[in-house]
């Protein structure tokens, strides 16, 4: 069970590096717009690379953030029940999304992409645009990064699950560790 620790750890280690790293194109894509928007408006000039630029950068981003947005639990949930269940249903939830859904969905993802972004690689494709930047190649495989982390953070949330159920909940690393069970308030006396 330690080992399944230290794999779930390793996991969270790399979609945290990753998410971190890659967080920081937010302030490009913010410069690059901003400069987009002054050379426009203010000295009328546009350069269609730069446009294609800082749509490339978020589409980089957001695809490779992914994992670690689902390793922080920052993904839209509504979870009527999910939040103040107790951390075993919890773990018995989480269990059967990722494999009902979340691994199922990763591997559509990568099988329905995978030809896409080899036939962009294979001619080496760039922006559809005159003047537009080369590369997009890159940027799709970002699809297949998108894939690889969601799943790799699904396998961690699988074994947070199982260390959960089988009593080992001080082998599942910190940084994805349920939150206390959620006791539901009861009135105090004299009160409705």
């Amino acid at each position: 069970m330690q080992f399944l620790g230290k794999i779930a750890a390793m996991i969270c280690a790399f979609n945290l590096f990753i998410g971190k790293t890659f967080a920081w194109l937010s302030l490009g894509i913010v410069g690059v717009c901003f400069t987009v928007v002054v050379q426009r408006y203010v000295f009328a000039a546009s350069y269609v690379w730069m446009q294609d630029l800082y749509i490339w950068l978020n589409g980089a981003m957001f695809t490779a953030v992914a994992g670690f947005a689902l390793l922080r639990d920052d993904h839209v949930r509504v979870d009527i029940f999910y939040r103040p269940a107790r951390k075993r249903t919890r773990a018995l939830t989480d269990l059967i999304g990722v494999f009902l859904f979340l691994l199922p969905f990763t591997w559509v993802v990568y099988a329905y992409s995978m030809p896409f972004v080899q036939r962009a690689w294979s001619y080496s494709e760039s922006s559809a645009n005159v003047g537009g930047m080369p590369g997009l190649f890159i940027l799709k495989s970002f699809i297949i990064v998108f894939a690889a982390l969601i799943a790799l953070q699904g396998v961690a949330m699988i074994i947070r699950s199982i260390l959960m159920l089988s009593g080992n909940e001080h082998l599942v690393p910190d940084v994805i560790k349920y939150t206390a069970d959620q006791a539901k308030p009861t009135p105090e006396e004299g009160t409705l």
